[in-house]
């Protein structure tokens, strides 16, 4: 019998905390409860959970923090859960490392969903040094060949778009924010904001059906880019 995955929720109010417990169980997850951050912080280390569940508003001290405290450790999924609907504290959750980020309320659908999403990226990285094919639907990417079909058909794209929709691909599944795809194509100190967008763009108008309704690329606005699973 397979064991069951673990999932650490740091959540400070309790009914809410009780709900998403109750969501888990009946799916199949073992559940572990922390009711503050320097709590989550000392259990995700204990027990090496398979994924945290994280709220931002903790009593203790700011769920940011406790993000940035377990990403300078360990790369396991977090998904960060808050009523902070705001899309600076979406881009920073994703820039310090959340894989994914829920705003309450939320339906037990979405949640579930999102797990699944994260915990498969997690199992799942591609290593672009060994040449591995990625197929995404009906998009190819031999990255040995540098070679892009959408259905067979061959797809030519600049060297600036191919390490664009490379890592896109690679990271299928997870919202990667303006900044960091910036960072990683042009680097640190780059202000490509237009130049991503005019790429992004073309990609689309080389790769999708209808690039007015993609079904690879998605926007989330404000936020950045994620490429579908």
């Amino acid at each position: 019998m397979e064991p069951k995955r673990v999932i650490l929720l740091i959540e400070d109010e309790i009914g809410i905390s009780n709900f998403m417990s109750a969501v888990l169980s009946a799916s199949d997850y073992q559940v572990l409860r922390a009711e503050t951050g320097q709590q989550g912080i000392e259990m995700t280390a204990t027990h090496a959970p398979d994924l945290v569940l994280l709220d931002l508003g903790l009593p203790d001290m700011d769920g940011l923090a406790v993000l940035e405290n377990i990403r300078s450790w360990s790369a396991l999924p977090v998904i960060v859960v808050s009523a902070r609907g705001h899309e600076k504290e979406k881009v920073a959750a994703l820039d310090l490392g959340a894989d994914d980020y829920i705003t309450k309320p939320f339906g037990t659908s979405e949640l579930l969903a999102r797990i699944r999403t994260a915990l498969r990226h997690s199992g799942a990285k591609v290593d672009q040094s060994s040449g591995s094919i990625i197929q995404i639907n009906g998009l190819q990417i031999d990255d040995e060949k540098r070679i892009v079909t959408v259905n067979d058909q061959v797809v030519h794209l600049t060297p600036i778009e191919y390490k664009i929709l490379l890592l896109l691909a690679t990271h299928a599944g997870k919202v990667l924010t303006h900044d960091f795809l910036i960072r990683e194509i042009w680097g640190p100190y780059a202000n490509e904001s237009q130049t991503l967008r005019v790429n992004m763009s073309n990609i689309r108008r080389k790769i999708e059906q209808n690039p007015a309704e993609p079904t690879y690329i998605m926007t989330e606005v404000g936020v950045g880019y994620r490429m579908v699973e």
